[in-house]
């Protein structure tokens, strides 16, 4: 990229304006490329994975889950955050797809990496597909997690996602990146 430091912003002070479970909340005081002072609130999060999993025939496991924020169900993707001890992000892609979903895949492979709002979080995330998935048995879910697993033909979700009937934004990206890169090697091919 060009010269960074016209447009780049100096932090003044940080402060920790909230802490839960899942994220922090900071507020820094910043000075602006024109030197006037000005406050940032952002998000801090840990790294997360999201699971684009794949059965033997081609079916993608699914969550139906309760989001609270907007007050409805949400299609999407077996995915969560980073935790202790996890070596790399498809560890803790292979926990997410057991824990949520019960499954277990015979490979992970990288899809992309995303910043989802990086106007407002510091977030990451790690977008895998997941192949050969199949049901082990039980999930090992948070306590504040309700939902179902189910599959569903690609197809299928590919249709839910272009009529906007899927909203949930890593299983829009997932989806659409996966499909993207599906016809890219149809082009390539002979």
């Amino acid at each position: 990229m060009a010269d960074e430091s016209a447009l780049r912003w100096e932090t003044l002070d940080r402060a920790r304006s909230h802490t839960c479970s899942a994220f922090e909340v900071f507020t820094d005081r910043v000075r602006l490329p024109d030197g006037s002072e000005s406050r940032f609130d952002f998000v801090r999060e840990p790294p997360s994975a999201v699971v684009l999993g794949l059965t033997m025939d081609e079916e993608v496991v699914v969550v139906e889950e309760y989001r609270h924020a907007v007050g409805r169900i949400a299609l999407g993707l077996p995915g969560g955050s980073a935790e202790p001890g996890d070596e790399d992000m498809s560890e803790t892609a292979a926990r997410e797809l057991y824990e949520e979903a019960g499954y277990r895949a015979a490979m992970f492979e990288a899809l992309l990496v995303a910043e989802p709002a990086n106007g407002l979080l510091d977030s990451v995330r790690y977008y895998y597909v997941a192949r050969g998935c199949r049901h082990v048995g039980e999930t090992d879910r948070d306590a504040d997690e309700s939902m179902r697993v189910r599959t569903m033909p690609l197809s299928e979700l590919l249709d839910l996602v272009r009529r906007g009937e899927v909203r949930d934004e890593r299983t829009v990206t997932a989806a659409l990146m996966y499909d993207a890169k599906a016809r890219a090697r149809e082009v390539e091919s002979p």
